[in-house]
């Protein structure tokens, strides 16, 4: 005789609808974050974050400890207290989460440059496109500015979502967002040198075309880690924001 399924528990219930508000609530915070709704150095108010998404606080307390560990939030201290706050964006930083974004998509590379030939030519056809649109918008041809991080983000997705492995693509789902914070609140100064970027797509999309595995990884690596530099020459300029 068939057993009937068990009805969760109250107990079971409560677990999973405070899983969902965790995550739910991690989320929501850290997208105020990366977009800079909650700008670096910003002091980090459980209750009032709590009022902001409508939560009770205690999903709100799990969500700031998670975003601790993650790197987005940091702790404050003084002589006589210390506070949560959003974490600075520094160069340190920057070249630390761009040295470890690049060595990913690099380890993607080599996934897709060993892919049938016919998936590396479509895969070259999308690249190729999201990358013509960066140059039209370059040179003043069409687009708009406000689209180049998509269009950027878009190109090395497309490398990432071809030529990794679950485990990867959780290790760069991960990270990315911990550079996008740079490059969104960054972004319009570093603008005048989309064409040397542009350039650097164009050399990957070569590689994966030959299936050349070393040139498509040298090809990531040295993108993220040339935008580390041009990076820090804007930092250099206007400095580290959320420092003191």
């Amino acid at each position: 005789m068939k057993k009937k399924s068990k009805a969760p528990s109250s107990i079971e219930r409560v677990k999973a609808e405070h899983g969902t508000s965790l995550l739910t609530a991690f989320r929501e915070i850290r997208e105020l974050i990366v977009h800079g709704r909650l700008s670096p150095g910003t002091w980090i108010l459980e209750a009032d974050l709590a009022e902001r998404l409508n939560m009770s606080r205690t999903p709100v307390r799990g969500a700031i400890h998670w975003l601790q560990r993650e790197g987005y939030i940091l702790e404050h201290r003084n002589v006589s207290k210390s506070r949560m706050i959003v974490a600075p964006l520094t160069k340190e930083d920057a070249n630390e989460l761009y040295l470890i974004i690049g060595n990913l998509e690099g380890i993607a590379g080599r996934g897709v440059a060993a892919l049938p030939s016919a998936k590396r030519a479509e895969l070259c056809t999308q690249l190729r496109k999201l990358n013509d649109q960066l140059l039209q918008i370059c040179e003043g041809r069409g687009g708009k500015q406000a689209d180049i991080f998509d269009l950027d983000r878009n190109f090395h997705r497309l490398i990432v979502h071809d030529g990794a492995g679950p485990r990867l693509l959780t290790l760069h789902g991960a990270i990315e967002p911990q550079a996008e914070r740079y490059w969104r609140l960054y972004a319009s100064s570093i603008i005048k040198d989309l064409h040397i970027s542009v350039e650097e797509h164009e050399q990957i999309i070569k590689g994966i075309e030959k299936g050349d595995a070393d040139r498509v990884e040298l090809g990531l690596q040295q993108n993220w880690l040339k935008g580390a530099e041009r990076l820090g020459h804007v930092i250099d300029i206007f400095g580290e924001r959320g420092s003191w």
